[in-house]
């Protein structure tokens, strides 16, 4: 019986994690004939779990929408309660759970009846966050959007506003939702341009799955936050800082994160930090934040913020900065 229970378990499990499975493909998963599976999606329905069946050459299963709600011990009201706090943190970007809050409102939203789904909307569209820190807000609703496609395979369309103010249209093949500090991405192969782009999901408006099935990819190296990241540190910023800094390369990557710059050994206790920003406040406090001496050789601009931030700090403590 204990085989059953995990074997029902890792269906569910399955069903939830893809819109349509063929009978073979999870009798192949679960190591059970497929005779077996027809047997575990009947029991799942007499549990209440809505399994469609597809027809086709091939048959297969879908999770669908049901009528009520599964037997999760949840009532109507816990299981909106768990929606709406899900869509909050996602919008809230609390650190460490955005991306599970994310995977669980795509499974947990694919399952809510239709009343129960335009009550959470509802709740979502009148709900108001106070952004902890700042920095740019995402819509939860786009973020499940792209979610869902990501996890389909599914291609999408969106407006997008390019770093430079350009609007335009993008038709993309998602891999993968990336969150760095406070800020989301996208990773997508850009179907117009031929290449990987990641796009900013606050700069995104409106995105929409096409219905079109796309081969999966994979990102060059393999690792999609990686990727992400070091296409930021490389990407072309309004100022562009290049500092000497008075700690081993090792010491200074240990405190600076990947996204920010590039760290290339001078000597054993020094090191070349190239960072830069569109915001030269931004990268005059990044620089400030150095927590060992270090020498700015570039942008002046930069030096004239340092100098200018040295004589208010200065001010402040009752000396002069010099």
């Amino acid at each position: 019986m204990n085989g059953t229970s995990s074997r029902l378990l890792e269906l569910l499990s399955l069903l939830q994690a893809r819109r349509d499975w063929p009978g073979a493909e999870l009798a192949e998963r679960l190591e059970v004939s497929r005779r077996t599976v027809r047997r575990d999606v009947e029991r799942l329905r007499e549990l209440g779990y809505p399994v469609e069946s597809l027809t086709g050459p091939a048959g297969g299963y879908r999770l669908a929408s049901g009528t009520a709600m599964p037997p999760l011990l949840l009532d109507d009201d816990e299981a909106i309660a768990i929606a709406v706090g899900l869509r909050t943190a996602a919008r809230a970007s609390v650190d460490g759970i955005e991306e599970t809050s994310v995977r669980a409102l795509v499974k947990l939203e694919q399952v809510l009846p239709t009343r129960l789904r335009r009550r959470v909307a509802a709740l979502g569209a009148a709900t108001v966050t106070l952004p902890g820190g700042g920095g740019p807000t995402v819509d939860p609703q786009s973020l499940t959007v792209l979610a869902t496609a990501c996890r389909e395979g599914e291609c999408v369309r969106f407006a997008y506003r390019a770093r430079d103010g350009a609007e335009g249209r993008r038709e993309v093949e998602p891999h993968s939702l990336v969150n760095l500090g406070r800020r989301w991405y996208l990773l997508a192969w850009d179907r117009g341009r031929e290449d990987w782009r990641s796009f900013r999901v606050d700069r995104l408006a409106k995105p929409a799955a096409t219905g079109v099935r796309h081969p999966r990819r994979q990102p060059p190296g393999g690792d999609a936050a990686r990727f992400v990241a070091r296409g930021i540190s490389s990407a072309p910023q309004r100022y562009e800082a290049r500092v000497t800094v008075r700690l081993s390369a090792e010491e200074l990557r240990r405190w600076v994160p990947e996204r920010w710059g590039t760290v290339e050994p001078i000597d054993a206790d020094s090191c070349e930090y190239r960072t830069g920003d569109y915001d030269l406040g931004w990268l005059t406090m990044r620089i400030a934040m150095i927590g060992a001496e270090y020498e700015v050789h570039e942008p002046p601009e930069l030096v004239e913020e340092l100098r200018a931030l040295a004589g208010r700090v200065g001010r402040a403590v009752g000396t002069d900065s010099g």
